[in-house]
Order: structure tokens, then sequence, then C-alpha cells
């Protein structure tokens, strides 16, 4: 899951409370990755978790490091505090590149998924805490163009919301609202604030018999539209949360079956007749 918030919001202390509760109150079993110079540690009143304190530069191949060591310490949950600083160390490498700089993104775009890939993968809860600043639009107003705040945007590249099965905003003032919610636990629910019951609550839901998550697995595991179709029909609960899931597994089944045949010389042959 992530947290997004402006400084000062609770990312740090609310992390912590949400490993709490999937751990069933055993902090033992919780590492925080801190780049913000050992604020997590200003919570050890919490209990005794684990901190990991990384150092500049921020780059994704040492935030994989830092989340093998607490891998192969059995950590249950890895909290990552802050993701951002990741982005911005890509941003300032990617503004030194010579040359194109569209093109150098694809210097930057592999580095991240690969952390990306390294969180969703791994064989733990991660909670990963951004940064926010105000973002902008131009409107134009009798003429000119005024610039309008249309609300927080996460310092982290457009789109990652989608990795996280949980997305939390926090407020200046420590409330919590629901933006990406997997587990129909949050969305449309009033601002609160988070505690450990938060988490525990989640931890409930990931070892449900038939949670989003095992739908979402499952769905990524069928090899027919048809078999898409059935899992569809058997999980009505999930049919809004994962609809662009069943899509776009959808699309690439139907894809595969576009796909023009081949001889076995490599040929392509235009008439099946034939």
């Amino acid at each position: 899951m992530a947290l997004q918030g402006p400084a000062g919001s609770g990312k740090s202390y609310s992390s912590i409370l949400l490993a709490q509760g999937l751990t069933n109150n055993n902090l033992q079993n919780v590492a925080v990755i801190d780049t913000e110079s050992g604020s997590s540690n200003l919570y050890s009143n919490l209990g005794e978790y684990n901190v990991l304190i990384l150092e500049p530069p921020y780059t994704p191949e040492r935030y994989i490091e830092a989340i093998d060591v607490c891998l192969n310490a059995n950590m249950q949950t890895i909290v990552i505090d802050s993701l951002s600083h990741s982005w911005e160390e890509l941003l300032d490498y990617h503004s030194k590149l010579p040359g194109n700089s569209f093109t150098n993104w694809a210097k930057i775009t592999p580095r991240l998924n690969t952390l990306v890939n390294k969180i969703l993968q791994s064989d733990a809860h991660f909670i990963a805490t951004m940064r926010t600043k105000q973002d902008y639009v131009l409107n134009q107003k009798n003429g000119k163009y005024v610039p309008e705040k249309i609300g927080l945007k996460s310092i982290m590249r457009d789109g990652i919301d989608f990795e996280f099965t949980l997305v939390f905003d926090i407020d200046s003032k420590n409330y919590a609202s629901c933006s990406k919610d997997r587990t129909n636990l949050f969305s449309g629910k009033p601002e609160f604030k988070i505690n450990a019951s938060t988490g525990k609550k989640i931890l409930e839901w990931c070892n449900s018999p038939n949670s989003q998550e095992d739908v979402l697995k499952r769905i990524n595991e069928c090899l027919s539209v048809s078999e898409l179709m059935t899992l569809y029909k058997e999980n009505p609960e999930f049919q809004k949360t994962l609809n662009a899931d069943f899509i776009k597994k959808k699309e690439q089944l139907e894809n595969l079956v576009k796909q023009p045949k081949h001889s076995q010389n490599g040929t392509y042959n235009s008439n099946p007749k034939q």
C-alpha cells in the first residue's frame, strides 16, 4: 500500500501503526527503510521495530539492496519511508544526461520498473510513503491563462498508484481517505485517522479465503477468454474494483488469438486452406 501526503501529515507514524496491525502487534517483524534522516526513530515508543537508514545516493539499486537485507532477515512487513527520494534521484540523473531528453527516459524507466517489480514480487507486506506537492493547471480566463490549484500530486512517476492495492491520502491534520482500494474496505468511507486496527483489518482481508488479491492472481493466470469470463461471473463482489484488470487481461488474450500463424519455415501463410 502507499501513503501519500505533504510534510507533517503523519505518513511515517501512520505507516508504523499499519505495520503494527499487519503483524498482530509484533513490531520485531517490521523493518523501516528510512530516507528521511532517521525520522522513523521518533516513534520507538510504539515498539521494537527495525530501522535501516538509507543515505544518498537514493538510487533504485540501493533501495533494492535494502529490501534484500530486510527479506533475508525474514521481515513480514517492510516500510519504505520514503519512495519519493528514488524518483527525485532519477530526475536529477536524467537532467544531467547529454543528448535527447525524450530518448534518455529509456535509461531511467527500466531502473524504476525494476524497483517496483521487486516490491510487487517480494513475499512481504510493503508500505511505501510518498511526499506530495500542490499541483496546478492553466485555465484561460478573460483571454489570460491563470494557474489554478487542482489538489496534491505525489512526487513519483505518474500512474504509480496503479501498482498498489491501497493508496491512502493523508492531509495536514492527519486524516486519511482512500483514493485507490482493491479491498473494498475503505472506498466511499468518511475520512479517518489511521491506527493499528486499520492494519489489522487489512491483515484479515489478506488472509480471507477469496480475497481480491487472490482473484487478481487468478485473473493473471487465465489462459482463455472463456476461463476469464467464468472467473468474472463467479466473483460479482470484485467486478467493479477489478474491472480494469479483467478488461486488460481480456485484451491480452484476444490479441494472442489474433496473432498470425506461421509455417514451419517462418513464412506467413495468409491462406489457411493452402
